[in-house]
């Protein structure tokens, strides 16, 4: 089944064909002044620009930077036709469509819609001079600086738009996610202060009606010993599954959870060892870095607890425009089974649009995946 995400992406690659529509004007001057040379013309560059389209939908589409040579050989196209073919001043305007989109900066986008008016207008200049068919008229050349003017601008306001749009989003989301840890810290509060203390108090007055029993040789009594030392070790045994419970909800930043990790595995004889790209990855939202935080720490905790390895190695990396965590050891006992701590994990990455793998060969591989988000590339 296909995730929201490439149901989004697959949405927007086909209705960015939508405005390929605009290359029309390419065959107005052929269907007027028909010839073998216009119409060559004409359609190579049509051909020609359908290739660069698509290339730039499809590195939109991964937020990869090869888009940016797509904007600039769009223009160059531009330039080389609009000598040949007046039509061709449909590549300055999609070249200033696109920038707005892609540079943030609005200082940049202005530059750049200046460097091209000066480009047009040099050209424009250039061939006026010039009679038949690299005639560019002074109509054309203002014509094509007045859309760039125009489309470019408005683009502008619109990319702005979705910027502050993301930003809101984003923000939104750190907040939702700020209120679930505050939540989770209220509720592990709550088990530590009631539920904790109760427990407690069981388990020493057990302990303190066991050693009081125990110096009594009364047969009966000594059943009701072995009774209360029952009641004892439950007791501790939940205190104990409490406090694990709490260490669950309260999740630390990841640079502190690769430390504590670190004193885990060294305490249980396990060397952990940090590749050298193995820093903490930046922009990670608040809900990511909780989950990659608890997804360490059950990975640490299966290690030490089933796994019988010597080493664990972790890797951070960026890849195919996605975040990995990357947890391996080399012990001989894999688990070949979920438990609640694997499928909890497998639930916290999922509803991020990420998934989680385990591999089996000379021990486990955890996989942990992350799409990467636009405001973090």
């Amino acid at each position: 089944m296909p995730s929201p995400i490439s149901i989004t992406k697959a949405h927007h690659a086909k209705w960015a064909w939508v405005w390929f529509a605009y290359t029309g004007f390419l065959f107005i001057d052929p269907f007027f002044e028909p010839s073998l040379l216009r119409w060559s013309v004409a359609l190579l560059a049509f051909s020609t620009f359908a290739g660069i389209y698509a290339l730039y939908v499809r590195a939109v589409d991964n937020h990869n930077p090869f888009r940016f040579w797509m904007i600039a050989a769009t223009f160059l196209l531009g330039l080389i036709v609009f000598p040949l073919n007046q039509g061709a001043s449909c590549f300055f305007i999609y070249a200033a469509a696109f920038l707005p989109f892609n540079i943030p900066s609005l200082r940049r986008v202005l530059t750049l819609f200046l460097l091209e008016v000066l480009l047009v207008l040099a050209e424009g200049t250039l061939f006026h001079a010039y009679t038949g068919l690299l005639h560019i008229s002074w109509a054309n050349t203002l014509i094509a600086i007045f859309l760039i003017g125009m489309i470019g601008g408005g683009n502008i306001f619109f990319a702005q738009q979705m910027h502050a749009d993301r930003q809101l989003r984003a923000a939104l989301g750190e907040n939702l996610a700020l209120a679930a840890v505050a939540e989770r810290e209220r509720i592990a509060r709550d088990l530590h202060d009631v539920l904790g203390h109760t427990l407690s108090v069981i388990a020493l007055k057990s302990e303190l009606a066991h050693r009081l029993l125990a110096q009594s040789s009364d047969p009966t009594i000594a059943r009701v010993t072995a009774e209360i030392s029952d009641v004892e070790r439950i007791a501790r045994s939940a205190l104990a599954e409490v406090r694990e419970a709490i260490v669950g909800y309260r999740a630390r930043g990841l640079s502190a959870e690769i430390d504590a990790a670190r004193l885990t595995l060294d305490a249980a004889g396990v060397t952990l060892i940090l590749d050298a790209e193995a820093t903490t990855p930046a922009h990670l939202s608040a809900a990511e870095e909780t989950a990659l935080s608890l997804a360490l720490r059950e990975a640490v905790t299966n290690i030490v607890r089933h796994a019988h390895a010597t080493t664990c190695r972790l890797r951070f990396a960026t890849e195919d425009h996605r975040r990995r965590l990357i947890i391996e050891d080399n012990g001989p006992c894999a688990i070949l089974h979920e438990g609640n701590g694997l499928r909890g994990m497998r639930t916290r990455i999922e509803s991020l649009g990420g998934h989680l793998t385990l591999h089996h060969d000379h021990g486990t591989r955890l996989s942990i995946e992350l799409p990467l988000r636009p405001e973090a590339l």
